[in-house]
């Protein structure tokens, strides 16, 4: 739970929490009809060739040490949603949208029609 909710917003948590957890001791199979998502940043790396990562080893250095892979500047923000099966749908938002409940909704609504088209 987020830690900026007000005390209204907490209790309406916990209530609806509580909600959810009799629900689904009543109906075993409830659980398995709840979908949900997370986002997060995703970096792009560049990887590197062997021979421009070799290994270096330093006068005083017992071990051999490599070079590190140094992140690109591609960022992107991907959307993941998943169910008691796994991951149902994944994609990335394109560059500079805000992701907010109208974007959500679109990204849905795009997921639900191809979902029954299938």
């Amino acid at each position: 739970m987020p830690r900026l909710l007000t005390n209204d917003q907490r209790e309406q948590h916990q209530k609806i929490a509580g909600d959810l957890l009799e629900r689904s001791c009543e109906d075993l199979q409830f659980l398995k009809n709840i979908m949900t998502g997370d986002e997060s940043w995703v970096y792009g790396y560049d990887p590197e060739a062997k021979q421009q990562s070799p290994q270096w080893k330093g006068p005083s250095s017992l071990q051999p040490k490599k070079g590190h892979q140094v992140r690109s500047k591609t960022k992107l923000m991907l959307l993941v949603f998943f169910d008691s099966e796994g991951i149902v749908h994944h994609e990335y938002a394109p560059d500079g949208q805000t992701i907010n409940k109208e974007f959500y909704l679109e990204v849905l609504q795009c997921f639900h029609e191809s979902f029954h088209q299938k």
